[in-house]
């Protein structure tokens, strides 16, 4: 069975090309959720291997479902146009960052760095 990554993005485009590359890469996709109660939803169902997710969802911040992953030694890559990588090391120094809009192979091998320190 493949590693499953659970996408919590609310742009509708960048959620679905997200989901796109990770498919591409040989992993099952949970989302693309727009909001962090439908992700935390998910992960109550599902303990997904890997989360990316955007800072801002439409119901608020991520980072209680970010603590949530973190805390089940989920690996949580942040992708945001908000908030750059430096204030997420700080809050959370385990996980990784992106800054939006990032190239699929730059996505594609972060999601690998962070399964393989998992």
């Amino acid at each position: 069975m493949s590693q499953c990554v659970l996408v919590a993005e609310d742009e509708l485009i960048i959620g679905f090309d997200l989901c796109d590359t990770v498919e591409e890469a040989g992993f099952e996709v949970e989302g693309p959720y727009d909001t962090a109660q439908s992700a935390s939803e998910a992960v109550d169902r599902r303990k997904p291997d890997l989360a990316i997710l955007d800072i801002k969802l439409d119901d608020g911040e991520v980072y209680p479902l970010a603590e949530k992953l973190i805390a089940a030694n989920v690996p949580v890559i942040f992708h945001s146009g908000n908030v750059g990588p430096d204030e997420v090391s700080e809050r959370f120094p385990r996980a990784r960052a992106l800054a939006k809009p990032c190239p699929p192979d730059r996505i594609i091998a972060t999601m690998q760095e962070a399964l393989a320190a998992a």
